[in-house]
């Protein structure tokens, strides 16, 4: 398991090959609203080059998974601290934050599976049971600890 911060984060077995960076996200598809994309820099260690790797997520899909996320003890507990205005701000970053997390999920879940070398967009209609199962399960302290170190509030 990799370690992040304090907390330890559940990986696929494979993702320690790969070093994986945000380029950017999360933005719409097309200008279209229904898909959100975050884009992946991936490189594995046996690579010479890295690629770039854009994960779509559907605006329902990820509205619901968002929304399981946000509402939990960890994360309204490590707002309360903080000034209003600054709560404000913190609390206004969360879905984005999120959005990159889970994104982050999906693109482990095709990283288990294997990826081939060259830059690729994993499709909004893919892998949706597999992310849901995820994001609910084994990888949801991931998505919290994702979020409160992006907001610097992990002790």
């Amino acid at each position: 398991m990799l370690q992040y911060a304090v907390m330890a984060i559940e990986t696929p077995p494979d993702a320690t090959t790969y070093r994986i960076t945000l380029f950017f996200g999360p933005e719409p598809v097309d200008d279209d609203s229904t898909i959100q994309s975050c884009v992946f820099n991936v490189k594995k260690r046996s690579w010479k080059a890295g690629i770039q790797v854009a994960v779509d997520i559907g605006a329902d899909q990820l509205a619901t998974l968002q929304d399981t996320i946000r509402h939990t003890d960890q994360l309204r507990k490590a707002l309360e601290p903080l000034p209003e205005d600054d709560r404000a701000d913190a609390a206004a970053r969360i879905p984005d934050l999120t959005a990159q997390a889970i994104a982050w999920c999906k693109l482990d879940l095709r990283l288990a599976a294997g990826l081939q070398q060259e830059n690729q967009r994993i499709l909004y209609n893919e892998l949706i049971p597999e992310l849901n199962q995820a994001v609910m399960t084994s990888r949801r302290e991931y998505v919290i600890t994702y979020i409160l170190t992006e907001l610097d509030l992990i002790p």
